[in-house]
């Protein structure tokens, strides 16, 4: 099963059109993915990299988007790892407003030696959290209709 984080979404959050601006909706795919290390781990990512020396950096992000985003009910982002390599982690996040699919992703991170910036295998607790969660994405129709 999927970990869920709700986001509260804000007026503040919307651009003229009314809906959430875009920029906004890797913030919340991230928030969730940070949500998702912290129930599972303890630590979010601030207490890897500054309480472990362990560094996710991003180094690749795509998103679908299918339905707007308004401040009108939470959005609920389902997240897990989708993916688990030596030294990478993939996250799928798929994020929906009162049961209508608005954005999914997926975000893809490399472990480091954090205060050496330098890639390495993630820690072995790590890898098998990662792995205990790991399943696949929901194949996605790319391209617009």
């Amino acid at each position: 099963m999927a970990f869920e984080h709700e986001i509260r979404v804000a007026w503040g959050d919307c651009d003229p059109a009314r809906i959430v601006y875009t920029a906004r909706l890797p913030w919340f795919a991230l928030d969730a993915i940070n949500a998702w290390w912290e129930h599972h781990t303890g630590d979010g990512w601030y207490q890897m990299e500054i309480d472990r020396n362990v560094g996710t950096p991003f180094v690749r992000m795509e998103m679908n988007f299918r339905s707007p985003v308004t401040p009108r009910s939470p959005l609920r982002c389902k997240v897990w790892p989708n993916r688990l390599g030596q030294t990478s982690v993939g996250f799928h996040v798929a994020a929906s407003q009162e049961g209508t699919a608005c954005f999914d992703g997926d975000f893809v991170c490399v472990f480091t030696t954090a205060d050496a910036f330098k890639k390495s295998p993630p820690p072995e607790r790590l890898r098998k959290i990662i792995e205990e969660h790991l399943r696949a994405s929901p194949a996605t129709h790319q391209g617009s209709e």
